[in-house]
């Protein structure tokens, strides 16, 4: 046998390899578990800790309904003391947020990672306690000496969209670290008479144009339902 026959072997037996090795990575199928993944937004708490006049809880949980798509939605309860120059106030109230997410993220075999961006739908049911204020003229917020300290309005509510974009990671089997920021349109919103919202569990501080921002940062386990092979 010539070498150039050797090298013609030698040549066609590492492509025929190639080719075989391909051939059985491709024919390895990876067991992809499908279900409801549910968390809770671990910054809540930690702010809780640290600062006493803030306190709440948010879930959150999410289902595949399509390749790529998932239904989420988010509910919570939050309480909140908030100072200004001129007075100071509690809001406090529940939370819920329905939507959809795109996870836009290619995972490689065996991953199940997300990179998504989504849109909310949310509403919120709340009261506002008025603690006190030093009367000024000039106020945007409520009318001077028309409002009396501890003054408490209720059956408040709130209705916005949000835009957002996070991801998600499997640290381990079935468990999944987030981050998500949003940004929040205010839709409608029921004030008293006399004083503006301008805290809303759910959508946080009430800007002058009715524009929020939110961000949470979750832990989130997926409990399997049906398997699959892909």
């Amino acid at each position: 046998m010539t070498q150039r026959h050797i090298l013609i072997f030698i040549i066609s037996l590492f492509i025929n390899f190639t080719v075989n090795s391909q051939e059985k990575q491709d024919s390895i199928k990876t067991k992809v578990s499908y279900g409801i993944r549910v968390g809770v937004d671990i910054s809540k708490p930690i702010i809780s800790f640290l600062d006493s006049d803030r306190k709440g809880l948010e879930l959150t949980g999410d289902i595949k309904v399509a390749e790529n798509y998932y239904a989420a939605v988010e509910l919570g309860y939050e309480d909140a003391l908030k100072a200004e120059d001129y007075f100071n106030f509690t809001a406090k109230g529940s939370f819920v947020k329905i939507g959809i997410n795109y996870n836009a993220y290619e995972n490689w075999k065996g991953m199940n990672n997300e990179i998504y961006i989504g849109t909310r739908y949310a509403f919120s049911l709340f009261s506002q306690t008025l603690n006190s204020f030093t009367p000024n003229s000039k106020s945007t917020y409520f009318i001077a000496d028309e409002i009396t300290p501890n003054t408490e309005f209720n059956d408040l509510n709130a209705h916005w969209i949000e835009f957002l974009f996070g991801m998600k990671v499997e640290t381990f089997k079935n468990l999944f670290l987030g981050a998500q920021f949003s940004i929040k349109k205010m839709l409608s919103t029921k004030e008293p008479e006399n004083f503006k919202n301008l805290y809303i569990p759910g959508f946080n501080q009430v800007s002058l144009n009715n524009i929020g921002v939110g961000f949470n940062y979750t832990l989130s386990y997926n409990i399997p339902i049906i398997s699959k092979y892909k």
